[in-house]
């Protein structure tokens, strides 16, 4: 059984499915208007009653899934917890509710999800191109894709919580305001409306609870059978703008739990259509926890996505693939003795083999601080498959696999990774280090004992008697080390 959370930024979504032969049987759905959006206070902060609203829901979503083994989960928190000014305080809370980890992801990563889900909800035409645009509480991400894969992302900061905030605060509805809102969110949408439309797309697809609503309202006054079209979205715009204010709606076929928001979602909508020259478009009934599940199938195994996207960086940036190899497999040599020990599991072994690719990702800008451009090339790009910690730990391991240790980029993982990314970057030091000379030759007997924080290195003492920059290097490692917190000593 697998389980995808979707801490959405209006609502909070859990969608439990059962692996079978390879496919995905839903069996359970938990749905929640959680509202966090609303607990934004401008300056990063999230008010009280928008916390506890959250750390209930996801207090009785754990409820559910509290038999299911860690990796059988999956937990996203998308544009409102990215929003945070401090996240870390607000998913401490939000794990112990859950009884799982929360991973932030990115707009264009939230954007590959959701194209994802849609996908296999709706299987692509061979050859043909799409366009997914999913209108969410905090953020609306457009993709264009052709099969099971992205094209182009993008994720814009509007959203239909965001948006009635932003453009209605006080209630009030009017064509005049209608019109100045629309003209700010269609300048969003032209930062790539050029480039999406001279790639062109053979069927438009909208995705979540927004899209789904309108398109229902769309249904429910006969414009339409559930598409959403231009013709039919100008009437459900001046239908709602009969109304003077958000709480005196009235539109067919919405929802209760819809209206106060509505206003947001139908403006973005009408932006999308207009800049990106939208006809007509279906909704699909997936949305980014179907893209999640489907993700979960993937990774571990041949068509892990994040191997894809080390592969490309690695091809990107010039690395050394044979020096990045015999790093690795030092590393795993090095992992398969202390793994057990040390608590370090199938996660943190793919994090070091990933980091053992790319450590040296950063000279392709300078030799000089090297470790440093890597880290911050890892830490800010969007690396497809990746989640925001994900690539704070990636980046962590290639910060401090040589020089001295930064402790702020150890700090920035949350608690229950502490001890894990520590482990694994003494590790990957270890094994840069051995190979420092780029040489091809094997390193016979490398033996790690482990007591406690403390780890004794044993090699054999003739080979390390041929290499004296190698040994001094040793001899003066525990001082990085000891940074990470861990006592290193060499026995021959």
């Amino acid at each position: 059984m697998l389980a995808a959370i979707d801490l959405g930024s209006n609502s909070f979504h859990m969608v439990v499915a059962r692996n079978v032969l390879g496919q995905l049987r839903v069996i359970d759905r938990l749905r929640e208007t959680v509202r966090l959006a609303d607990g934004l206070d401008g300056k990063g902060g999230l008010n009280d009653a928008a916390r506890q609203r959250a750390l209930d829901c996801l207090s009785r979503f754990g409820q559910r899934i509290r038999d299911l083994p860690p990796h059988c989960v999956r937990a996203i928190a998308t544009n409102t917890v990215r929003a945070l000014r401090d996240p870390h305080s607000f998913l401490s809370s939000a794990e112990a509710a859950l009884g799982h980890g929360i991973e932030v992801v990115s707009g264009r990563e939230e954007a590959r999800l959701i194209y994802l889900g849609v996908a296999h909800a709706q299987p692509p035409k061979p050859q043909q191109r799409r366009l997914v645009i999913d209108i969410g509480g905090g953020s609306t991400e457009c993709i264009i894709g052709s099969g099971f894969d992205t094209i182009e992302r993008e994720s814009l900061q509007i959203g239909c919580v965001a948006s009635t905030r932003r453009f209605f605060p006080n209630g009030k509805l009017s064509k005049k305001r209608w019109k100045e809102a629309l003209t700010e969110i269609e300048a969003e949408f032209q930062q790539f409306a050029g480039l999406y439309r001279g790639l062109g797309w053979q069927e438009a697809i909208g995705s979540s609870g927004t899209n789904k609503a309108i398109g229902e309202i769309c249904a429910a006054m006969k414009l339409t059978k559930g598409a959403v079209t231009a013709e039919a979205l100008p009437i459900v715009r001046e239908r709602l703008l009969t109304a003077d204010r958000i709480d005196a709606i009235d539109l067919p076929g919405l929802p209760d739990d819809r209206k106060p928001i509505i206003a947001g979602g139908i403006l973005v909508l009408e932006a999308a259509f207009e800049t990106l020259g939208l006809k007509r478009m279906m909704v699909s009934k997936a949305a980014m926890r179907e893209g999640v599940l489907y993700d979960m199938l993937g990774r571990g195994g041949v068509d892990d996505p994040r191997d894809i996207s080390i592969d490309a960086l690695m091809q990107r940036y010039g690395i050394d693939r044979t020096q990045a190899k015999r790093v690795e497999d030092t590393t795993l040599r090095l992992f398969g003795q202390v793994a057990g020990r040390w608590n370090l599991g199938d996660d943190e072994r793919r994090m070091l083999i990933w980091a053992a690719r790319v450590h040296e990702l950063g000279l392709a800008i300078a030799h000089s601080q090297y470790h440093v451009h890597g880290a911050y090339i890892l830490e800010h790009s969007d690396i497809a498959g990746f989640s925001r910690q994900e690539q704070l730990f990636l980046a962590a391991l290639v910060r401090n696999h040589r020089r001295n240790i930064s402790n702020k980029s150890l700090i920035a993982l949350p608690d229950r990774l502490q001890a894990p990314v520590r482990r694994c970057a003494a590790l990957l030091r270890l094994a840069v280090l051995l190979h420092r000379s780029h040489e091809a030759e094997t390193i016979p007997k490398l033996e790690l004992r482990l007591a406690g924080n403390t780890i004794a290195v044993s090699m054999s003492r003739n080979w390390l008697d041929r290499r004296p920059l190698l040994r001094s290097d040793l001899e003066h490692e525990p001082e990085g080390f000891a940074g990470l917190g861990i006592e290193l000593h060499l026995a021959l």
